[in-house]
Formats: C-alpha cells, structure tokens, sequence
C-alpha cells in the first residue's frame, strides 16, 4: 500500500513530463488494485494526501497538462476550479472503476465551487449545497448506490457549470444575477412578473445597494432599517407579491452583506 502511495506521489510531481505520462496506465493499475485491497465503506474519508494524489493522476487523462498545473499543482488543490468539469472529464470520471474514489473527486470540486459560490451567490449557494449534502447523506447511509450517486453528483456539476452561464443568457452581471436569484425567480406568484421585469429589479436593486452600503452598515441598524426601506420600495414599484416582499427583502440584504465589503472598498 506504501510503495503505491508514494508511487503516485512522484507521478504526480513528475506528471506532465513523457514519461510520466507514458507509464500513467501501469499507475492507475496499481491504483486500482490497491483501491480494491483497501476497499472502505462508502462513508469513509481516504486521507487528504492520498484522494489529492488520486486527483491528479485521474485530471491528467482529461485535461490538457498544462491546465492541470495552472489550476491544481499552481493551487495545490485548495481551491478546486468547477471550470475543469467538461462533458469529456465528466465522461471521464463516469467511467472510473473506482466508484467510490469518483464521488471523492467530484465531491471535493463541488464542495470548493460552493465554497466561491458563498462568497457570491447566497441561493445559488444555498440550493447547490442542499443538494450536494443530500445526496451524500443518502449514500453514506446506503440508500443509493455508488454508481446512482455518481451520475447525480455528474448532474449537479453540469447544473453549477450551467449556473455560471446564466449571467450572459439573462444580460445580467455576476452582481445582478446574484440580486436576482434572491428575488425567489422559481416561485409561481413571482415568474407572473416575467423576466424582463424581474431583471429590471436586479439591475435597481444593485444601483440602490451600491449606493447605500458602508463597509460597516450592517453593524448599523439605522443604515440597515434605511437599506430595507429601499428594498421594499423597489419591489412594491414594479409590483412584486406583497406576500413574498418581506423573504425576499431579508434575502436581499443577506446577499447585500456578502457583497458590501467588496463594493465599499471599491
């Protein structure tokens, strides 16, 4: 077990020499057999060292070399880049015998992509991450199996993937896609409103925001009392529920307070 795990370490430093990448199949052999001599309850974490080891031994059949070494040695895998999951890695990681080490891998990439996603998108965020821990939850607890787990977190990856596009396809920004997300656009009372004025709302929503925010409002109730008074008016102009405004006003400034520190020192 030893010698594959410190095999792996020095394909790994080596990877994308030739000739570390000639002999990348005999690795991934020796891998494999060890992952079945090794074989752990779906439950069980491998060792961080020994999963990151695995992840780049797996990125290097996928990926071009030199986007491995920008986005993974250059990071040392602290921040894992949801930009890498392409239908061909996806397709890639569906076809491992190592179930279980598969679902390590993606879950570790979306767990860093969500980790991004908080800093910007606080539903986004929220919803990724209910999904991501209930299908863990279920496989952990042997409700589903490595092979169903596996396409569900496939699906959840191209979902993010497809998520991050969203801005472009709606001719919104990053910012105001995330004040829209907050609007609660999947509720019934609210699409009624159409997406023309919804993104209207987006748009004045982050003007407002922008214009009002200190880098320490929210430990000021005046400012916040002022700041909810502006959301509430922006949604009661262009005809938001008034059953919905008071949720989505909170989840508005919740997304304003992850924003503001970053807009005021602007």
């Amino acid at each position: 077990m030893g010698a594959v795990r410190e095999l792996s370490q020095v394909f790994a430093l080596a990877v994308p020499h030739a000739e570390a990448l000639r002999i990348r199949d005999d690795v991934a052999f020796f891998q494999a057999v060890q992952a079945v001599l090794s074989k752990r309850a779906p439950g069980d974490a491998r060792p961080e060292e020994e999963l990151d080891h695995a992840v780049r031994q797996i990125i290097s059949r996928a990926v071009a070399p030199e986007g491995v070494m920008d986005i993974f040695a250059a990071a040392g895998l602290a921040k894992p880049d949801i930009s890498i999951l392409s239908d061909d890695f996806l397709a890639e990681v569906r076809g491992m015998p190592q179930r279980n080490l598969a679902v390590e891998l993606l879950q570790k990439l979306l767990k860093g992509e969500l980790r991004k996603r908080r800093r910007k998108n606080v539903v986004q965020a929220r919803s990724f991450a209910e999904m991501l821990e209930q299908t863990i939850r279920r496989y952990q607890n042997r409700a589903i199996e490595a092979a169903q787990v596996l396409g569900e977190l496939i699906q959840l990856a191209k979902d993010m993937r497809e998520a991050s596009a969203r801005g472009d396809a709606l001719g919104l920004s990053e910012d105001e896609v995330a004040f829209y997300d907050a609007l609660e656009t999947n509720d019934s009372a609210v699409k009624v409103l159409g997406d023309d004025t919804l993104r209207a709302i987006a748009r004045e929503l982050v003007e407002t925001v922008r214009k009002n925010v200190t880098i320490d409002w929210t430990l000021r109730e005046n400012v916040r009392a002022q700041l909810r008074v502006l959301v509430k008016r922006i949604l009661r102009k262009y005809g938001y529920p008034p059953d919905k405004q008071e949720k989505a006003t909170a989840t508005v400034l919740e997304q304003a307070a992850l924003l503001s520190g970053e807009w005021a020192a602007a």
